[in-house]
């Protein structure tokens, strides 16, 4: 989560300002689920008190970390105007994440990257994917899932909720020029905490 400002001065958790947002029935002990993920971001986007209490920045993206379920990390995140994410994926996390207001636009590649080794690869055609996520639409992805994240409205914020297990153990930043994606960094939790 390298360029957004964050709304939380320090690297801690920080609960949800509202009552505690819970999905599934995943317990501290057992790893939580894709499907408890989903039902986690869901519910999470639902509590209007928590969506109004992220300060919203009209220059960049910020974020409050929150408790999701089963020790996974959560990250409730605004959104202004034409702001994205660049080419990302989560390493070994899978997760979920819902639109809590607005509308965000997924673009993402139907392929499995090899996890270390390579720094450019030319993509076949065919994996390209792209949907739109209004108020209330999410989705869930594995492992290594390649994608960027955007806000492409000129005038209104977004905001989404987020959680991935386990917890990010870093973030691959990607380029790409036509068919060749390029490995450009990686991020360890210490660069976005």
């Amino acid at each position: 989560m390298s360029s957004p400002r964050s709304a939380v001065p320090t690297a801690a958790a920080v609960p949800s300002p509202s009552a505690p947002v819970t999905g599934g029935s995943a317990s501290s002990s057992t790893a939580p689920t894709v499907a408890e993920l989903m039902d986690f971001v869901r519910s999470a986007a639902r509590d209007e008190a928590l969506i109004a209490s992220l300060p919203l920045d009209p220059e960049g993206r910020t974020w409050i970390r929150l408790d999701g379920p089963g020790g996974s990390e959560a990250w409730l995140i605004g959104w202004p105007p034409g702001t994205g994410t660049g080419w990302h994926d989560h390493a070994d996390s899978f997760g979920a994440f819902t639109t809590a207001a607005g509308v965000l636009k997924e673009h993402s590649l139907a392929v499995r990257l090899p996890t270390d080794g390579w720094k450019t690869l030319e993509l076949t055609d065919g994996v390209d994917r792209s949907r739109e996520l209004a108020t209330g639409q999410g989705r869930a992805f594995g492992q290594n899932h390649v994608h960027e994240v955007l806000n492409e409205s000129e005038v209104a914020h977004a905001v989404s909720v987020h959680a991935y297990y386990p917890p990010l153990p870093r973030i691959r930043r990607f380029s790409r020029t036509c068919a060749v994606l390029r490995l450009e960094q990686t991020e360890r939790p210490e660069d976005w905490q």
